[in-house]
């Protein structure tokens, strides 16, 4: 089936991964920083992505070579390590935004539509 074909609106994993990648771009580098983020952003909306879907959204950017962890020693605390998430290959992640924003373009045209015809 060709790129598109048969698709309706944007997969929530591939969303998810879009705001990964920002959330990295904007240096919040903590799983559990951009799982608040994110609920606090899309509770208006009723949307509240699970901690399981955000963990697995980041592992497949890793498993993508899009990202990479890192181990540290969190600030403070002498013993406790803390997982930070940093660019393995930010051409890729440039890439991964492009063809997502392909996706919200089109999801937001089937929306937009449905909105004009019916109300």
């Amino acid at each position: 089936m060709p790129r598109g074909e048969g698709k309706f609106l944007i997969k929530q994993r591939a969303f998810l991964k879009l705001f990964m990648i920002r959330f990295v771009e904007e240096n919040k580098l903590y799983g559990m920083q951009a799982m608040d983020e994110l609920k606090m952003t899309f509770k208006q909306f009723g949307y509240e992505p699970n901690h399981s879907e955000i963990y697995r959204s980041l592992h497949e950017l890793i498993d993508d070579g899009i990202l990479k962890r890192q181990k540290k020693l969190q600030e403070g605390a002498k013993y406790k390590e803390v997982v930070i998430y940093q660019f393995a290959d930010y051409e890729k992640a440039k890439l991964y935004k492009k063809q997502v924003k392909t996706d919200l373009d089109r999801s937001m045209g089937l929306l937009r539509k449905a909105l004009e015809d019916v109300y």
